[in-house]
């Protein structure tokens, strides 16, 4: 008797347009699409821009459907200014510098006006095209009033090219005293300095911009989960519509190999669903009439009618959406430090600046002009935060680097940044301390039974089942070298146990009470064999031969080789591991036991995960989570850092600031060691960058000139402004040789 929908409402297959699957929704948008800063939430536009306080980029708090590799406007913007700018300012550096060579200093094109004027004109759109974003941002945190890296950076720019420019097109404003301090009787110009520090500030956006591109890929990805369409029931027949027209109450066909489009119940028909996306567990779950479905998750071989009770963002998955959506949006960039250093470091450059200039106008000999001018310019020269700001990404660059080479995949700097303070690891078990798919592990006759013959009648049996556990039978079968023979009478019983004949023998396999509703009896000793097998994390199954007890199969989900020896380094690392799994509770504590973890928590949801790590953190414990299922999403973004294996769900890999791509747990000791090291080398570059600026600001300033006559010119002070970098990038390329 065909299903009746209670309600008439469809549309036909062709009258749907067709629809590419980016275009599905879990979340209503809204008219307009609110940005916000990612460091600083409370700042809120309908209109992209950039952050009145820090200088980046907003985004979207709202990420739509589509695919989850996009690169931003911006990203294919900075890319571009910075090969451009690179191009351009390469020529510059050299002319600049070639009078250093005596077999060059001599050639016309090095030494004469043609070299000032060709640097005058590849620097000029070097400064105002490649770094016009960063002097906006600049002169916007002067006019906000919210000082930070790209004011350093405008103003160190800003005056050298702008003395340079005076210098090249109105030499006569300056006195004749001040034509010494450059060539030829000229006034020195740095335009070598502003664009190599427009160029090098360039490329440390671009690597925080592929970093921050793919933020909204997790999200993109688990809104990918939810099919364009549904199969609508209808007094007329079966008609495909659009997610978006499904309506509480409808009833929906899930047809094999389907994904389920919303959460509902089973109203007709049976089937076993694949819901490890969301359960994390391998193994697909029966449903009959009455048992709840999930959107999102994969139907197996059977087909069933479902009644839609929870839709859009009321579904499992647009909750899971929401919550990875609201943990992205609450994690602060790397580089707020460097802002905040920087809040305090600009006024202070620029109150030094200004004092010098005033000191030597006041108090300096003649020419006082001349004097004041030159170390008032060196200062901000000397003191633009080219080596501070190369600190954190050329440290990054190169651990990531080395990450890569050792299997550890590092999404954003952040993700290291904050690896080096966890305390505790929290980990999912299938799939992460686990194989994920189900092996057969025991074989336990009972007496009078060939365990050969007994495994080859039950595997004959299993071949016909569609069941997963049926295949880990058949499996571990062919492995020995077992032929199979066909089966008569073959029957299955939904959520009980298949029957049939096998070589004239009477074989059934299943759960107890399905055997004894087939009249077989003296279960009782296998039972008590099963408990065991249970309590060591086994799926007992029983079997009968010719009407009595055969025997038991145990399949398991195996604990990978690796995980024992990797969860010893983690805790010589100093770490406390949790397992957190949606498996049942006899299962998880044997798992736990056998490998020595800290704690355990089993039959979670993925909300609950989320809870959990959630109370770990206001514990004031450093949370990381490990895992590969798209129900390890919000908690792998809630963590401080998530860490997903690579043999794991897209949606996983992209929640997570750390990819191990092996899918080997050793790899967290490897990304922990790396951490460590890569932070420990910032800390080391930031000391370079502050002691030098602690070292060159007084000496720029004239601090020396009343007792040794030494005066610090403009051109010196931007040469030692590049070995301040040089030092940078030395100290952080150390990373590649570093031991993990």
């Amino acid at each position: 008797m065909p299903v009746k929908s209670p309600t008439d409402e469809s549309v036909s297959e062709a009258a749907v347009e067709p629809r590419d699957r980016s275009t599905a929704k879990v979340e209503p948008s809204a008219t307009h699409a609110i940005y916000t800063c990612p460091m600083h939430p409370e700042v809120q536009q309908d209109h992209p821009g950039e952050c009145p306080k820090c200088g980046m980029t907003l985004e979207p708090k709202t990420a739509t459907a589509g695919p989850a590799d996009d690169e931003s406007a911006e990203l294919r913007d900075m890319t571009s200014r910075f090969w451009i700018g690179a191009a351009l300012a390469s020529p510059v550096f050299v002319l600049a510098m070639a009078h250093l060579i005596p077999a060059l200093g001599r050639l016309p094109l090095v030494d004469g006006g043609v070299s000032r004027w060709l640097q005058f004109a590849l620097a000029t759109p070097v400064i105002c095209w490649a770094g016009w974003p960063l002097l906006h941002r600049g002169w916007r945190s002067l006019v906000t009033r919210h000082l930070n890296m790209f004011t350093l950076i405008s103003i160190g720019v800003g005056a050298a090219f702008i003395f340079s420019a005076v210098a090249m097109l109105m030499p006569g404003v300056f006195p004749p005293t001040m034509q010494h301090e450059g060539h030829q009787g000229k006034v020195a110009i740095y335009f070598e300095s502003a664009a190599v520090i427009v160029v090098l500030v360039l490329l440390g956006q671009v690597l925080e911009l592929r970093a921050r591109s793919r933020t909204g890929s997790a999200i993109k990805a688990l809104l990918n989960l939810a099919p364009p369409t549904a199969r609508q029931v209808a007094p007329g027949g079966d008609h495909k519509v659009s997610l978006e027209q499904v309506k509480v109450g409808d009833w929906l066909r899930v047809v094999p190999g389907d994904k389920v489009p919303v959460d509902g119940a089973v109203v007709e028909g049976h089937s076993s669903v694949r819901e490890s996306m969301i359960t994390g567990e391998p193994l697909p779950v029966e449903k009959a009439v009455g048992d709840k479905v999930t959107g999102g998750t994969v139907n197996g071989s059977g087909s069933f009618v479902m009644r839609a009770e929870r839709i859009g963002s009321d579904t499992l998955l647009g909750q899971i959406v929401n919550m990875v959506g609201e943990a992205q949006r609450s994690r602060a960039p790397i580089q707020g430090l460097a802002d905040k250093v920087a809040g305090i470091f600009v006024p202070v450059v620029l109150a030094v600046s200004a004092l010098t200039f005033v000191l030597w106008m006041w108090l300096g000999p003649e020419p006082k002009l001349a004097h004041a001018i030159v170390c008032a310019v060196a200062v901000l020269i000397i003191a633009c935060p080219c080596a501070l700001g190369l600190a954190t990404p050329m440290s990054i660059m190169v651990g990531v680097g080395r990450g890569a080479q050792e299997g550890v995949l590092v999404k954003n700097a952040e993700a290291l940044e904050r690896l080096e303070k966890v305390t505790t690891l929290v980990v999912d078990k299938t799939g992460t301390l686990t194989e994920g798919q189900p092996k057969l592990i025991d074989v336990l006759p009972t007496q009078g039974f060939d365990p050969k013959e007994f495994l080859h009648l039950a595997a004959s049996l299993e071949q016909n089942s569609e069941h997963p556990l049926a295949a880990a039978i058949v499996r571990g079968a062919k492995e020995q070298g077992i032929a199979l023979d066909a089966v008569k009478d073959f029957r299955s019983v939904t959520a009980g146990g298949v029957a049939g004949i096998i070589a004239g023998r009477m074989v059934m396999l299943g759960k107890p009470d399905f055997l004894r509703s087939e009249k077989i009896t003296g279960l009782e000793a296998l039972e008590a064999s099963a408990v065991k097998l249970q309590e060591e994390g086994k799926t007992a199954m029983f079997v009968a031969i010719d009407g009595k007890p055969g025997g038991i199969l145990a399949v398991a989900d195996p604990i990978k080789s690796s995980t024992p020896k990797a969860i010893g380094e983690l805790h010589a690392l100093g770490l406390q591991l949790v397992m957190l799994t949606g498996d049942n509770r006899r299962t998880a504590h044997a798992v736990a036991k056998h490998l020595g973890l800290d704690a355990v928590e089993a039959e979670i949801d993925p909300a609950g995960k989320v809870a959990y790590v959630k109370k770990l953190r206001a514990e004031g414990k450093h949370v990381a989570m490990a895992g590969d299922g798209i129900n390890d999403a919000p908690a792998l973004s809630q963590a401080e850092v998530g860490i997903a294996m690579g043999t794991g769900t897209d949606v996983a890999m992209q929640s997570a600031g750390v990819t191990l791509v092996k899918g080997d747990l050793r790899g967290i000791a490897k990304a922990i060691r790396l951490s460590r090291a890569t932070m420990r080398n910032i800390r080391e570059n930031l000391f370079f960058a502050f002691l030098y600026n602690a070292l060159g600001i007084p000496l720029a300033a004239g601090a020396l000139y009343p007792f040794f006559g030494w005066l610090l010119s403009p051109m010196i002070a931007g040469a030692a402004m590049s070995l301040s970098s040089l030092s940078v990038i030395g100290n952080a390329l150390r990373l590649r040789k570093v031991r993990l």
